[in-house]
């Protein structure tokens, strides 16, 4: 921090209580009242260097003890100090703490260069502008004093000064420098170390970033920091930085986040607990105007952190729709844990606000249709990415609805709305919103057939996975309908497989024959060639799967029979108690068994017989086919 010595006497001012006197050896013959503080001074010291005090001593020269009164100095007592000791010529220091107390009272008390040669004004405006303008740090430091000496630093432009400093500084693009520009003139070489009177120290400088400033500008008031952000923005600054530096003025000075810190650590300081409920609210509100409306300038997690607060705060209805606004600009970069929000309101009987969620989904769903939003068909939904935003934004509402499921007082028209806003091509699957109403409906057990039915309606069942359907069959919880709905699709899909196996084996004996033409049609053969030949490995795969699945079957029915024919030797023994008429009744019980097995036994070795002939067949007729391409080529 720079400084500057002005005069060269020791000092003479020793302090009793609340009064100063110089004790140069003279009696004091004018008394300066600054409030409280009485300064016992000499009259031709003070007059040879402030033009009001020289006419305040001149109206009151008739009285026996000449008395002032300085109510209204800026700075008070302990500006009026510095400038008393200034007119003796004791020895002073400016410095960036006390340079703006020193020109707003120099100013005050008109200590100009008419009345003496490098006076007070002068020597003050030169440390400042040469100074105190070049440094960050003093610039920094100066400005927080003006807050204290209002409207006089206003009027003297020292805080316009300061502000503009900042402004440049923080303004510069660190991308555009091979190193920092270091404070007070220091020279640095282009590899980063320090030089000292030209020559190396060898010393690296750390890294430079762009949010350097954050910390330092979030120690303003904020009056006095929305005048800098407003400057750096006419300065053309870059709209990501002024957005991170208000997301970190935010959690420095509101409660709550520095529990779920994104940006990195901020200082723990006493700033939100100083700020009254009131001056947070007024805070938030100023925050939310200044904050740029553009995606991906600030985390989701924030601005949701952000609405949060508002709620709890009770801001204004047009910052809490903003905010919703901006969270479902990007609520595909939403966490479940973030959306959760609580509800504040005594009106509402809900744990979690849906009606906050369900604002925040429209506000995104707009923007997709702004956007280009269709309804694609279900193979665009799985593999293009320009609807990978709202298939995430599907899972997270079916996420969230089913953690909100257990709540017992969410009614399910409230549920239903929020589960149904969004399109049909968004969930390309419904395992989601199954669970989610799988969950709401064992919350809610006492729930009427009806309604259950109504909520299960939401379901697509020809959407289901596997498993899902596996578990909804076996689901007490849903209605019969649904459960038979579920076991049709899935025998419909299955059919629909089987169909497609069959098409698939007819187009490979179609493409069998030799293909004769022109180069295209060639082209177009091989083309089509290659995917039947791959179909065909998926239905040889398929072929194979099944038989080890009859394999299994016929070795399970061979343990069977050779059971019962173990049992049938057993016979040959002595009576028992139960007679030769129930031997022979259980004999001829196992008997039949063994003829049912044996007949089992057979169809099954047909069944082998038959899918290992259709295998061959087909792997002859691939061969066939590549022969034919082959000798095309």
């Amino acid at each position: 921090m720079g400084s500057v010595k002005l005069g060269s006497k020791p000092d003479a001012f020793t302090r009793r209580g609340q009064a100063w006197f110089c004790t140069t050896g003279l009696p004091s013959d004018v008394v300066v009242q600054v409030g409280e503080m009485s300064f016992h001074l000499h009259k031709f010291p003070l007059l040879s260097k402030s033009a009001i005090l020289g006419r305040l001593i001149e109206e009151n020269s008739d009285q026996d003890e000449c008395t002032i009164k300085l109510s209204d100095i800026p700075g008070g007592a302990k500006s009026f100090e510095l400038v008393a000791r200034f007119c003796y010529g004791l020895k002073i220091e400016l410095s960036p703490a006390n340079i703006v107390h020193l020109r707003c009272a120099a100013e005050y008390l008109e200590m100009t260069e008419e009345i003496a040669q490098d006076n007070l004004i002068h020597q003050a405006e030169m440390f400042f502008n040469q100074v105190v303008l070049r440094s960050w740090k003093d610039s920094l430091e100066a400005l927080k004093t003006c807050d204290v000496l209002l409207p006089h630093a206003e009027d003297l432009h020292i805080a316009k000064r300061c502000v503009e400093s900042l402004a440049a500084k923080a303004s510069i693009d660190p991308d555009l420098f091979g190193w920092p520009v270091s404070e007070h003139g220091a020279m640095h070489s282009p590899g980063g170390s320090v030089l000292w009177n030209g020559i190396s120290t060898g010393a690296k400088l750390g890294n430079f970033s762009s949010d350097w400033w954050y910390g330092d500008a979030s120690s303003l008031s904020f009056p006095t920091y929305k005048r800098l952000i407003s400057t750096m923005e006419s300065r053309g600054a870059k709209e990501e930085i002024v957005a991170g530096s208000l997301t970190y003025y935010a959690k420095k000075c509101l409660p709550g986040l520095n529990r779920r810190q994104s940006m990195g650590p901020v200082p723990l300081t006493s700033a939100a607990a100083t700020l009254s409920e009131e001056e947070q609210r007024h805070l938030l509100e100023d925050i939310d105007r200044m904050l740029p409306l553009q995606r991906g300038l600030i985390s989701t997690n924030v601005l949701l952190w952000l609405l949060r607060t508002a709620m709890i705060l009770k801001v204004n209805r047009a910052c809490i729709s903003n905010l919703e606004k901006r969270v479902g600009m990007q609520l595909d970069e939403a966490t479940l844990e973030d959306l959760l929000l609580p509800n504040f309101s005594y009106t509402m009987d809900t744990l979690y606000n849906v009606e906050c969620v369900r604002r925040i989904l429209d506000h995104f769903l707009a923007m997709d249709q702004t956007m280009g939003g269709g309804s694609p068909c279900l193979d665009d939904v799985m593999g293009s990415p320009s609807l990978a935003p709202i298939t995430a934004v599907a899972k997270l509402i079916d996420g969230y609805l089913a953690e909100i499921a257990p709540d017992i007082n969410l009614k399910p028209p409230k549920f239903e709305s929020l589960a149904t806003a969004l399109p049909e091509y968004a969930r390309p699957l419904d395992d989601g919103l199954y669970r989610a109403i799988d969950v709401y409906l064992k919350a809610h057990s006492c729930l009427p057939e009806s309604e259950r039915e109504h909520l299960c309606r939401l379901i697509d069942c020809q959407k289901l996975s596997l498993e899902a359907c596996t578990h909804a069959a076996q689901n007490e919880r849903l209605p019969l309908r649904v459960v038979v709905q579920v076991l049709f699709f899935e025998q419909l899909q299955l059919r629909t497989s089987i169909a497609g196996c069959l098409m698939v084996s007819d187009n490979l004996e179609g493409s069998s024959r030799p293909l004769h033409g022109s180069g295209t049609i060639a082209t177009s053969g091989e083309a089509g060639a290659r995917w039947v030949t791959s179909a065909a490995v998926r239905e040889n795969q398929a072929l194979r799967a099944g038989m080890d699945s009859m394999r299994l079957r016929l070795a399970e029915l061979e343990r069977e029979c050779s059971g019962m024919r173990q049992d049938i030797r057993k016979f040959g023994g002595a009576p028992g108690k139960d007679g030769w008429a129930a031997r022979v009744q259980r004999m001829f019980s196992l008997k039949m068994k063994l003829q049912m097995c044996s007949t089992e036994e057979g169809k099954m070795s047909d069944r082998h017989r038959t899918a290992s002939a259709k295998l061959e067949k087909l792997q002859a007729k691939v061969s066939s086919h590549k022969k034919h391409l082959t000798i095309d080529a």
